[in-house]
């Protein structure tokens, strides 16, 4: 069967059969293929409290967030980033494992679980216990300066720019995706940006932001676990972006047999077998029973 096959079995089971079934089917596919290649996304994070940037047709929710070229090159980009930051960060550095990344950390000690490589950078699924995983994008916990490369923790970033910004640190706004907050007409050209203690360098999230790229090493690794696995297993994530989507396409030329569990579209839809629509913290605890 191929992938587009797969899909229009899929629409005709979903409306014909009930998602009782469809979740038998998963957990049977799950018994069938004991090395997996898995990719997440914001919506195995959302049950945490971490709000996730797309609706469930792949769009953006909100504004794109920052480009990386902007972030370098413009020190009015990196005042709002940084002040919308100083709001949004307390949330994203709270934030503690749901059951799905639980779930995932059980499958990896039970053998499950070749490699685990997500696109988000709340360091969650660590905190669950997992520990084959690679940071696609890298970790919002760490700091970067991007001339000598000093790594410094972002809680002691954080805690700096409150004591030279109070009233922006101050302010509230709704939780947006990745640390960041919701500030909309605010004048943030006195915010007091914090550069390297060493070096007067430009500082930076250690994690990749768009018009970036990934590490040459992270996606080595990724590709060679993909080669060992026997089945890809995509949750909480509609793959718009090509630095998780590659891994798709070439599981798709290698005939791995790929599903996903996502509320939502997904970039590879045309190459899944089939597709489970639950949030990944309640199906994720159910199909652990039936391993």
């Amino acid at each position: 069967m191929n992938g587009q096959d797969a899909i229009s079995s899929e629409d005709s089971m979903t409306s014909s059969q009930s998602r009782e079934a469809l979740f038998a089917r998963t957990s049977d596919w799950l018994r069938s293929h004991p090395r997996l290649f898995v990719i997440t996304g914001a919506g195995i994070s959302t049950a945490s409290g971490i709000p996730d940037y797309r609706d469930h047709e792949g769009n953006w929710k909100r504004n794109p967030p920052v480009q990386h070229a902007d972030f370098m090159k413009q020190p009015a980009c990196r005042q709002r980033f940084w002040a919308r930051s100083l709001v949004g960060w307390p949330v994203m550095s709270r934030a503690q494992p749901n059951a799905a990344h639980r779930a995932l950390a059980d499958w990896e000690q039970r053998g499950k679980v070749e490699l685990l490589v997500t696109q988000n950078v709340d360091g969650l699924h660590q905190k669950a216990g997992s520990q084959q995983v690679v940071d696609l994008h890298g970790r919002s916990a760490d700091i970067r300066c991007m001339s000598c490369g000093l790594l410094m923790p972002r809680d002691e970033h954080h805690q700096h720019m409150a004591l030279l910004n109070p009233d922006y640190a101050a302010m509230r706004a709704d939780t947006a995706p990745d640390g960041d907050a919701d500030l909309d007409g605010i004048d943030f050209s006195h915010f007091r940006v914090v550069d390297c203690p060493a070096c007067n360098g430009i500082l930076k999230p250690d994690v990749v932001f768009y018009g970036d790229h990934v590490p040459r090493e992270r996606v080595d690794r990724s590709f060679a676990a993909l080669e060992a696995a026997n089945g890809v297993l995509v949750i909480g994530t509609s793959l718009m972006v090509f630095s998780s989507f590659r891994f798709c396409r070439r599981a798709h030329e290698l005939g791995k047999p790929m599903i996903a569990i996502n509320m939502g579209k997904t970039r590879a839809d045309d190459l899944l077998h089939f597709k489970l629509p639950l949030a990944a913290d309640l199906a994720l605890p159910q199909l652990s029973s039936g391993l």
